[in-house]
């Protein structure tokens, strides 16, 4: 859920939450936080074992489309290539896709700068009485 929280949004939060709470509060706001979190994780656990218990092995095959359906929000369009036409074995792209693409050489030297240092081919034009 939390797997694109990175250290620099940590950061922000915590220093929102000192703003906002004020250095006195905030400790006792993060301790309950992680106590809520940690609370909600724990009945989330008892739930899916209690679920387990009471179907049995229906529980088991009720995931099992689930995990199907996990496996192809994540499959890409070479690796749907590679499962199905080429039996997993993905030779065929590592070497066509996986090369540097080709530098172009240059078309020929470079224009001088005029003496204000930048190129006047591509300025817009600039009309000192329309300001």
């Amino acid at each position: 859920m939390f797997a694109n929280v990175g250290w620099g949004e940590i950061l922000v939060l915590i220093v929102v939450g000192l703003v906002v709470l004020g250095p006195e509060r905030l400790p006792g706001a993060i301790r309950w936080t992680a106590d809520a979190a940690r609370q909600a994780r724990d009945y989330l656990t008892n739930a899916s074992s209690q679920l387990r218990e009471e179907m049995g092995p229906d529980f088991d095959d009720l995931r099992q489309p689930l995990s199907e359906l996990q496996k192809l929000r994540g499959m890409t369009p070479r690796a749907a290539l590679t499962k199905h036409l080429f039996d997993g074995d993905d030779s065929l792209f590592t070497g066509m896709f996986d090369q540097p693409p080709l530098q172009r050489p240059a078309e020929g030297p470079a224009e001088p700068l005029p003496p204000g240092g930048a190129s006047t081919a591509h300025q817009t034009p600039y009309d000192d009485d329309a300001t």
